[in-house]
């Protein structure tokens, strides 16, 4: 996921959140301010009929009430309002104003009531003093609130977000274009483009200085290191070449016995086998270090009638059948001799680990626009222990075979150089298929 797409996602689950507060803390302030104003209604309602409260006025509320409750009840309409007059015994303590939520049944129906009860004492008889409001007006104010303040905060979120996401995307720009111009199009140092990306940021144009002074020091490090490869190319080869010179010389003189002229043959041949694994790692750092052209048009199809007819005795000696099935003449812009290396080393490795009287099968095609070409053998196969490190340097799958264990490492270089994926199928005891899945189709006829 992007990191403009992450900000933004980011901001408006922080606004998700300050809308879940809000959406549980206003109503509940709301309700706090709304008790407020109906407790100083009740508070006044209440003064006024103490302040005008006589003798006369509490016996016709008596008269009026049920003898057996000596209890008097006044109602508003719509059941908004109540106020009640009891007689009880009332004690010092108990002469102050409560104010208590309750459910009460005002002529048959239940309503929730915020009821204000003060007890009071005249001439010598104690009375309390009930006055209640209505809540079902405050409680459907709340839902309104709520519903109310889902909506305006859902939109604002909405509008937020699309908000973010543009102007999260205007300030991440110069950042995309470092990333695009600077890093993801640049291959090798002599390709790094220094210019200065415009950016209002001062983080975005310290980071564009900051990658142009690392690419500096990865370009001098690279002409260093091909400085250093250059030299151990001249350095180890001489010796070794002067030194197979020498031991050819020996070989000449007739004073030897055969048992000396054996050692010679075997020092000759280890020579032989160090110059190999030298130059393959050469060519490896070489192909990792960009130093080839890939410019020329390679057609498959001639290289691998090339390598049919080169191959030819030796697969005649294991009684191999080579079966090229490619159905198409198709081009790919690279190196030639890169690729003629990397298919030779695969079908060496077929014909290697094959099975005698066994046979390599050559394919081609197309899978999702993308040309393949496919090396299959009816060999050994290998477990998927070896499948995991068959591109590692000096590996062999086969202790018994000859070689270095420096092919595949070296076709693998081949291929990342040409952005040409390899795959790997192989079962024991049935054969290994390797494929190549070329980046682009190029031209085929």
């Amino acid at each position: 996921m992007k990191i403009k797409h992450q900000l933004a996602i980011f901001n408006a689950l922080t606004r998700l959140l300050v809308i879940l507060i809000l959406w549980l803390m206003l109503p509940i302030l709301v309700e706090n301010v709304v008790y407020r104003h109906i407790n100083n209604g009740l508070v006044e309602k209440k003064k006024k009929f103490i302040d005008h409260l006589n003798k006369k006025e509490i016996d016709d509320f008596i008269e009026n009430a049920d003898d057996s409750t000596e209890t008097y009840s006044q109602f508003s309409t719509l059941h908004s309002e109540f106020l009640v007059l009891s007689k009880i015994r009332v004690k010092e303590k108990d002469k102050k104003a409560i104010f208590t939520n309750e459910y009460r049944i005002i002529e048959g129906e239940e309503n929730e009531y915020r009821i204000l009860q003060y007890h009071f004492t005249y001439e010598n008889q104690g009375y309390q003093l009930e006055i209640g409001s209505s809540l079902s007006e405050v409680n459907d104010l709340t839902f309104i609130i709520r519903f109310f303040i889902i909506i305006v905060l859902v939109v604002i979120l909405l509008v937020t977000f699309l908000a973010d996401t543009v102007y999260i995307e205007y300030l991440l720009k110069p950042f995309y274009k470092i990333i695009d111009t600077k890093i993801r199009r640049v291959n090798e140092p002599e390709a790094f483009d220094h210019t200065p990306i415009k950016a209002n940021s001062r983080d975005f144009r310290e980071l564009d200085l900051v990658l142009n002074q690392m690419m500096d020091r990865i370009s001098e490090l690279f002409k260093k290191e091909k400085q250093f490869i250059s030299n151990v190319s001249h350095e180890l080869l001489t010796p070794i070449a002067l030194l197979k010179n020498k031991f050819e010389n020996l070989l000449q003189n007739d004073s030897l016995d055969d048992n000396a002229v054996d050692k010679i043959a075997g020092s000759l041949k280890t020579l032989d086998m160090l110059k190999k694994i030298i130059n393959n790692l050469l060519l490896i750092s070489r192909i990792e270090n960009n130093q080839y052209e890939a410019t020329e048009n390679i057609n498959f199809h001639e290289i691998i009638d090339d390598l049919q007819e080169d191959f030819q005795d030796r697969m005649e000696d294991r009684e191999i059948d080579f079966v090229n099935q490619m159905e198409f003449d198709y081009v790919f812009i690279g190196n030639k001799t890169l690729i003629h290396i990397l298919i030779y080393n695969l079908v060496t490795n077929a014909i290697k680990y094959n099975r005698p009287k066994g046979n390599i099968i050559i394919s081609d095609g197309f899978e999702k626009e993308r040309y393949f070409i496919s090396i299959a053998d009816s060999g050994l196969g290998m477990s998927e222990a070896h499948l995991e490190k068959i591109f590692n340097r000096f590996a062999r799958i086969n202790s018994d075979q000859e070689g270095q264990g420096l092919g595949l490492a070296i076709a693998e270089s081949i291929a990342s150089f040409h952005h040409i994926e390899i795959k790997v199928v192989s079962k024991i005891n049935e054969g290994t298929t390797f494929t190549l899945v070329l980046p682009e189709a190029v031209k085929h006829n």
